[in-house]
């Protein structure tokens, strides 16, 4: 049974008025429909309140948008030709006009405007009528999901503005900047707080107190280079607080990793054991911005699409991916990437299985059919994929890279047990010795095609700008072609690179929001007083 609450709320963010989003966890409100006057009351209500944070119109324009063509365009990972501003993300030369730009900031806000109206109306509504425990877990929800919102924002454009009242908006629109290490403070003040009264253990799909922990050690560790006093080193008091967090979800949260890593991605499994924060998608949309639009990247093959429409985007790995993986690596890339030959029995299993023919193409995310995913109602832009924004794998090297921290190398056991782990599951050799570089490699790996590998190079360039700078330069952003002897080429570029320089890792701010907020110009100032 669907719940819905019939009256309006205005919520003001900061780029607008929010819109309503789908539903999720079934029994899920949109949230122009949940009333302060007349929610927030039962158990129940702050339930229904929080799930609806975790999917809909904010979160579906980012994804449609700019989680692949930010984390994974602009990083090296794949390259995408279809528009101008597909292109501006390949050649370093994003502008504020960019269509992607526009919606990681505007959809940023708008959570982070949902997950504010949450927290205020469960202050004044909830206290002293829901019992304590129930309200601190729905505000600790809230406060997860800003918290990784914010660090959105801060590692795409560094000072932003801070907003937790969205009614001070209305008498005072035009807002500051404030400065990247009072956001970083602001973001880990909200995680600490999730980790502190999130259960353990919680309804399947909502965050736990080691998602907080998760996330908080990856807050953390970018936090310490952007402290950085000295080219190449890393804030150490922030780093032990890395290791910490991570610590605590590698050894004693229980949680494992599934043992195939192709089995992650499949609709079977959405939410499993390895999913700390996955976004709660359902296929019943047709509405434009409402759901998972992932699928949209698939190559166009009506075969592995919903509803016999293919997708149109055709992104591409690019050469440079392709050189990361070694010989031994196949699980992983055929998990990401297809190539030329690559057989799927998930995908089309009405006609026997998918065999993949042409250039490299995009799986991760290509679920393939209504049929292959038990899902009727499921359309093109309503994938029915839970998909995660942080797995247990990243927490996993997070703590590797946290304990290597200033040193050279480390073949300190903790770090290799874990970093080793996820080797163990792609198939590939474990190591005696770890380093920045293998670190990051392995990450680029791991976690190609989740829009993670442009905040892995951001927080490199913290505390070692040139090495940063010098990685995008040396790049092979060109995509490559699939010979029938197997034989890889490189192909000619979509359009010409430009040199990247230390600007290159803060994005434009929208100019439309410069135009009207020219506060924005001006320099940050501090939060905390």
């Amino acid at each position: 049974m669907k719940l819905k609450i019939k009256t309006y709320i205005a919520i003001l963010a900061f780029t607008g008025l929010v819109t309503s989003c789908g539903d999720s966890f079934l029994d899920r409100p949109p949230l122009s429909e949940i009333s302060a006057d007349n929610f927030y009351q039962t158990s129940s209500d702050l339930k229904l309140a929080t799930a609806a944070l975790y999917a809909g119109t904010p979160w579906a324009e980012w994804l449609y948008s700019s989680y692949l063509p930010v984390g994974d365009v602009l990083s090296g990972n794949m390259a995408l030709g279809w528009n101008g501003d597909a292109t501006q993300f390949n050649s370093f030369s994003v502008t504020g006009l960019n269509g992607g730009v526009i919606a990681a900031w505007k959809g940023m806000y708008k959570v982070v405007g949902h997950c504010n109206v949450t927290i205020n109306s469960i202050n004044e509504k909830s206290l002293n009528v829901v019992p304590e425990a129930d309200v601190k877990q729905a505000i600790a929800e809230a406060k997860f999901i800003r918290g990784y919102a914010y660090y959105n924002l801060a590692t795409l454009w560094k000072d932003v503005p801070i907003i937790e009242d969205n009614s001070v908006l209305i008498s005072s629109p035009l807002v500051n900047r404030n400065t990247c290490n009072d956001v970083y403070q602001f973001i880990v003040n909200d995680l600490t707080y999730a980790a502190n009264n999130l259960a353990a253990k919680n309804d399947k799909g909502r965050v736990t107190k080691w998602s907080a922990q998760g996330l908080l050690a990856k807050v953390y560790l970018a936090w310490a280079g952007l402290k950085s006093k000295v080219q190449g080193q890393r804030d150490q008091a922030l780093l032990d607080s890395a290791r910490l967090y991570a610590g605590n979800v590698c050894d004693n949260s229980g949680l494992e990793l599934m043992s195939n890593y192709a089995d992650i991605f499949k609709t079977a499994n959405n939410d499993n054991s390895e999913s700390l924060f996955a976004l709660q998608w359902v296929p019943n949309t047709s509405d434009w911005f409402s759901g998972n639009m992932l699928q949209i990247y698939s190559s166009a093959d009506v075969k592995i699409s919903a509803n016999g429409q293919a997708g149109w985007f055709g992104i591409v790995p690019t050469y440079d991916m392709y050189l990361e993986y070694d010989e031994k690596d196949t699980v992983r890339r055929k998990a990401t990437f297809m190539f030329n030959g690559d057989y799927y029995p998930e995908l089309n299993q009405a006609g026997g299985g998918y065999t993949y023919k042409g250039d490299a193409a995009l799986k991760k995310h290509i679920i393939g059919t209504n049929k292959d995913n038990n899902a009727p109602t499921m359309t093109l832009t309503s994938s029915s994929e839970h998909n995660a924004l942080l797995r247990l794998s990243d927490v996993y090297l997070v703590y590797a890279e946290a304990i290597l921290g200033n040193n050279a190398t480390t073949s300190d056991p903790e770090a290799l047990k874990y970093f080793n782990l996820v080797r163990t599951r792609a198939g590939v050799d474990n190591l005696t010795t770890l380093n920045e570089d293998i670190i990051l490699k392995e990450r680029r790996i791991e976690l190609a095609a989740e829009s993670q590998y442009w905040f892995d190079l951001v927080r490199l360039s913290y505390f070692n700008p040139s090495k940063a700078i010098s990685m995008l330069n040396n790049q092979k952003r060109v995509p490559f072609s699939v010979g029938s002897d197997g034989k890889v080429t490189p192909k000619d570029a979509y359009n010409s690179i430009t040199q990247a320089t230390i600007n290159t890792f803060t994005l434009p701010i929208p100019s439309a929001d410069i135009t009207a907020n020219p506060k924005l110009l001006e320099p940050a100032v501090p939060y905390f007083k």
